[in-house]
């Protein structure tokens, strides 16, 4: 009887936990097996890209509700290396405070929201950034009339600052070490924040220095605001992805450094198909799927990198028509060159 008692017991206890443990997979993502999320965007016909509600430069809609930018770019080439479109994306706008519970949640399958990596959300919560598309630092814009030329002369000032971000941080960092007092006016969200500094609530609007001239371009006249010297922290940004689907971080991955070994190789959004046909160079020929399987490694078609660059272009083209020197902003490459001009952007070999 005392067996048969102990037994039971177990027996109880086993599916107690069963259901506890049924429970809680299903209250995970769907993506919760290696290779899933994939699987998912092909059987749903789209990828969900959560993007920026609006910065010049990276993300933005027009009249008619096309979305353009650097991050929408990255979405764009994330679809078309698995759908060979391009369009075949559903593009979610997000705020700093909701961005990575969509993705937690299963809303979206990537983060493409200038959203920094750091330890605490790569360690700390269930993320992984698989890469670093374009490395930032946070900076200051301020009025040419304040009169100032460093942030070290901003004893005093109020500093515009958006809630949800490592921005607050940052700023509390830099004026603590430089033995500066002042005052910060935080709000829910980056237009909220760099409208609150047009109007005239502070004295400098502080973020990451990519933002501070896509923001700069709001102003009734740009050339009255200016960006302050001083890069007050490191900040990486790129994808973002949930951390229980390896195979999914290595494709959005490899496509940025598909895009990276198209620039120095010289492959264009032109001539991608062209020299996927006729092409000797090995290099190029792995690549562009002509030799080896790689492809495959990622679930793709062996193809997948002819039709990122064909569609999208390369590092390069996408930077210079959305940020760089073909585009309102300006901003030079600076760290974004590649590594073979002198900046750090490396696109790791095919082989």
């Amino acid at each position: 009887m005392e067996t048969g008692f102990l037994r039971r017991i177990f027996l109880g206890l086993a599916m107690v936990v069963s259901g506890i443990v049924t429970a809680m997979a299903g209250a995970l993502p769907a993506s919760a097996e290696p290779g899933a999320t994939l699987a998912q965007v092909r059987e749903r016909g789209h990828l969900s890209c959560g993007v920026n509600p609006g910065l010049p430069g990276f993300a933005t809609q027009n009249t008619d509700g096309r979305w353009s930018g650097f991050d929408v770019a990255y979405c764009r080439a994330i679809a078309a290396a698995i759908f060979a479109d391009p369009e075949a994306v559903d593009f979610v706008p997000l705020n700093a405070r909701e961005r990575f519970d969509a993705l937690t949640d299963g809303t979206i399958d990537v983060l493409l929201r200038n959203s920094t990596a750091t330890m605490a959300r790569d360690a700390g919560m269930p993320l992984d950034f698989p890469v670093v598309t374009y490395f930032d630092g946070q900076g200051f814009l301020v009025r040419k009339q304040l009169g100032v030329s460093s942030a070290r002369e901003l004893s005093g000032a109020t500093v515009c600052v958006e809630d949800g971000t490592t921005t607050k941080l940052n700023l509390d960092d830099y004026f603590r070490a430089q033995g500066i007092r002042y005052e910060p006016v935080v709000f829910g969200s980056a237009l909220e924040t760099i409208d609150a500094y047009l109007n005239g609530r502070c004295d400098a609007y502080t973020t990451d220095a990519s933002g501070l001239y896509a923001h700069r371009m709001r102003a009734s006249d740009p050339d009255e605001h200016v960006v302050l010297p001083e890069v007050i922290s490191k900040e990486p940004l790129g994808p973002a992805v949930r951390d229980d689907d390896p195979q999914w971080a290595d494709l959005v991955r490899w496509v940025h450094f598909a895009m990276l070994n198209a620039e120095e190789h010289d492959v264009t959004a032109e001539n991608a198909r062209e020299r996927a046909a006729n092409d000797p160079t090995p290099v190029i020929r792995r690549l562009l799927g002509i030799e080896g399987e790689f492809g495959a490694m990622l679930g793709l078609d062996e193809g997948w990198a002819v039709e990122v660059i064909a569609h999208v272009g390369n590092y390069g083209e996408v930077f210079a028509r959305n940020i760089g020197d073909a585009s309102p902003l300006n901003i030079q490459r600076g760290l974004n060159a590649l590594w073979t001009r002198g900046g750090l952007q490396y696109g790791q070999p095919i082989r």
